[in-house]
């Protein structure tokens, strides 16, 4: 939680300079801890916490334009509002609402260099909170929903959630292909608890989809990576943890239009990869 504290305070401390800058509405309220909130204009040209171009390119989408309305789970906690509630994607700590603002972009994803970087073909149209459906033992399906799927790749996107949640054993035993997957004795577990639940169900979901799973999250959590890492040693298929990889929102920058980078800069701290030219979508091998 170290890790996602420092990074939690630094984007308050960001949002609150960006609006003050920017002459943007926003209230800095309490979830668990700080966060700022920002509210979008009355006539819905702009949105504080997100970028122009990416914004009027949700607006216009219905899907997308759908995410939006995803009501703060922690509203209650959060100072009044006109609009009567805040939304999940107003906060400054949204990883949903840093992945709309980079891949709704519509010079990005119809980018050869970025989503060849995350490794599909330019031109098909993201689609978030996919809705997987994956399979159990008793041959019904679970409601794992995926942050992003893009063509034949599902994405999961962190940003300061604390880790990846956990769940008891018995709920993981529920899913049809949990021992054909997973080296069992190997995975970040307790007596009753394995860690890492969502990434466990995001990879039986590219093993049933035949997809590959890529998680998309930030160089300053160290603690994410390792978490990721220690789930993909334990991926038995040796094809399909070859489909498994992790990429940062830093490696991902250098491949952004400069107006996004930019704001990716001022807003979230995220800079453009820098150290050894430009980045790949790190996979563990065999």
């Amino acid at each position: 939680m170290h890790f996602a504290s420092l990074l939690r305070h630094e984007l308050v401390d960001r949002a609150v300079k960006y609006a003050k800058s920017q002459a943007l509405d926003h209230c800095l309220g309490y979830e668990e801890a700080p966060v700022v909130c920002f509210a979008p204009a009355d006539d819905g040209s702009l949105h504080g916490n997100f970028q122009p171009a990416s914004y009027k390119a949700i607006m216009s989408n219905p899907a997308w334009r759908q995410r939006l309305a995803k009501v703060h789970s922690q509203g209650r906690r959060l100072p009044a509002t006109d609009r009567g509630r805040w939304m999940e994607l107003d906060s400054c700590t949204s990883s949903d609402a840093l992945l709309m603002n980079i891949f709704c972009h519509p010079k990005v994803w119809r980018s050869d260099q970025a989503m060849g970087l995350m490794g599909v073909n330019a031109g098909i149209a993201p689609r978030f909170g996919y809705r997987a459906r994956v399979p159990l033992v008793n041959d019904r399906f679970d409601r794992t929903e995926v942050d992003m799927r893009v063509g034949s790749l599902l994405v999961e996107a962190k940003l300061t959630e604390g880790d990846f949640q956990r769940a008891e054993k018995k709920v993981l035993a529920t899913y049809r292909d949990f021992t054909d997957v997973f080296d069992e004795e190997g995975l970040p577990q307790t007596e009753r608890h394995y860690a890492s639940y969502q990434l466990l169900r995001n990879v039986l979901a590219s093993h049933a989809l035949q997809c590959s799973f890529c998680v998309l999250l930030d160089a300053r959590r160290p603690d994410l990576i390792e978490a990721w890492y220690a789930v993909m040693r334990c991926v038995k298929p040796i094809e399909l943890r070859t489909a498994l990889r992790v990429l940062t929102w830093q490696e991902l920058a250098h491949a952004l239009p400069a107006r996004l980078q930019t704001f990716l800069r001022i807003k979230y701290g995220i800079a453009d990869a820098v150290a050894g030219g430009p980045a790949q979508g790190r996979a563990i091998g065999p």
